[in-house]
């Protein structure tokens, strides 16, 4: 993917990714190899949390001590870590119906309700423990056969090391095993209290199964982090047949939000051929319609790309992402201010406040070059970080906005704070500290400079 195409292309970003100009860079120029590629996409988050929140609600979870991460990986995986659930864009994708990656999440949340994040770490201390004294215990046994001449006692020793370390993982990964039928158990739990059909998770292993993804075939059982997919798939069948909503479907409306959130993946990975591959069955639907506009888009024909967005809108004028769409096609374009009236159009319509919308109002007005929409770039800008604080690609942009306006310091404050939200904390407190050498002492930006060069 090229930088600058689109928003969802310019966001995919390394986790704690490091930048290195005095203005944060395109994102997808800041992913280094070995990193975590996240995405934030308004429209795709909006609809996982929709997902999530009654799941998590049913977990006793609240919502908001739940962080969502989108993972730019087409493979279906889904895994917890913390008080976050990473769920990679191919398990969306992937799944069919919106129940099937319900069906994901409820089983993650059943790991993040059992709380089987620290208990693992307990359980690997532990496994380290065991690895170590029987090493150790090894080592004993094998220094006493040298000493008194036993080559049978000094293989037993080596033996003995060899049984010690396998013992600690076999330990390990039983407990592991153990925690996945929990979670699974605990997901037809959540998706009975709230009305959603188990089916969507039973399919996903299905499919898992055919596709060979799940470990426990031609493997050694005991060394799998998780049951056979057999065993799996064998007590889902029986549990969640049980269940009084098992041929509950998914409501049409939100089985098209689902699809255009599937289209936007494609196009975004794989273009229009992976649209169509994707949607093969009905090309003429909207979900493929959408894909094909982002695919043209990102081919570089944006009079073509417009022509197909008017006509999407016509059909659905109160959809807010197809003005989204819109917004970045002129931004790519270089028609800045048209572009913000579309973001502004789509934040309108958009379900709840969306910060990330909110700030492209702001930053495509910065890319409008009009100095005299500069001040209401970073208003704009600002209310977007006010709803989503970490939202460190808008940075650049404010950056760039304060840069128009002559404000350096203020430029490189806010370049502090990008580095600051992306976890470049060496990089943050060098802008913090030349930020601060151009404010009064006292001051809130002088004393925001002073608490980034202060973290530790």
């Amino acid at each position: 993917m090229k930088p600058g195409l689109g928003r969802l292309t310019r966001t995919i970003v390394a986790f704690a990714a490091a930048v290195a100009t005095v203005v944060l860079p395109p994102v997808a120029e800041a992913q280094q190899r070995g990193r975590l590629p996240v995405v934030r996409d308004a429209q795709i988050e909006g609809l996982i949390r929709d997902y999530t929140e009654p799941l998590l609600r049913a977990a006793g979870l609240q919502s908001n001590r739940v962080e969502i991460v989108l993972v730019n990986d087409l493979s279906f995986n889904a895994f917890v870590a913390g008080r976050r659930i990473f769920i990679n864009t191919g398990t969306i994708l992937n799944s069919e119906t919106p129940n099937e990656t319900i069906g994901v999440i409820a089983h993650e949340i059943g790991h993040l309700a059992g709380g089987h994040q620290e208990r693992l770490r307990d359980q690997l201390a532990r496994a380290q423990v065991i690895a170590v004294v029987a090493g150790l215990l090894g080592a004993g046994v094998a220094v006493a056969g040298a000493a008194g001449g036993s080559s049978a006692a000094a293989g037993a020793g080596s033996g003995i090391m060899m049984g010690g370390g396998g013992l600690a993982r076999r330990g390990l990964m039983s407990y592991q095993r153990t925690e996945e039928i929990t979670a699974d158990r605990s997901a037809l739990t959540y998706l009975r209290k709230t009305g959603q059909s188990p089916k969507g998770l039973l399919d996903s292993f299905d499919g898992l199964l055919r596709n060979n993804m799940l470990s426990g075939r031609g493997t050694d059982r005991y060394l799998s982090s998780h049951p056979a997919p057999q065993d799996r798939i064998g007590f889902l069948q029986t549990a969640a047949r049980e269940s009084p909503y098992f041929d509950r479907k998914d409501s049409p409306e939100l089985q098209l939000r689902h699809d255009l959130a599937r289209a936007k993946i494609a196009a975004y990975n794989g273009g229009a051929t992976l649209v169509r591959q994707t949607f093969g069955r009905d090309l003429h639907s909207q979900p493929a319609l959408y894909g094909d506009v982002i695919a043209t888009q990102l081919s570089g024909v944006p009079s073509g790309a417009l022509a197909k967005i008017d006509r999407l809108i016509q059909q659905s004028p109160r959809n807010p992402w197809f003005y989204e769409v819109k917004g970045e096609i002129l931004m790519e374009a270089g028609r800045g201010k048209e572009a913000a009236t579309q973001f502004r159009r789509a934040a309108e319509l958009a379900p709840g406040r969306s910060g990330l919308l909110q700030a492209s109002i702001g930053q495509a007005l910065v890319t409008s070059g009009d100095p005299s929409q500069m001040k209401q770039a970073i208003t704009e800008i600002r209310r977007g970080l006010d709803l989503e604080p970490n939202n460190y690609n808008a940075y650049r942009f404010l950056a760039m906005a304060y840069g128009h306006t002559g404000d350096v310091g203020a430029a490189e404050l806010a370049t502090a704070e990008g580095y600051w939200q992306a976890g470049n904390f060496r990089e943050s407190k060098v802008f913090a500290a030349r930020a601060q050498q151009k404010f009064r002492p006292g001051t809130p930006q002088w004393q925001q400079a002073q608490d980034i060069i202060q973290t530790r």
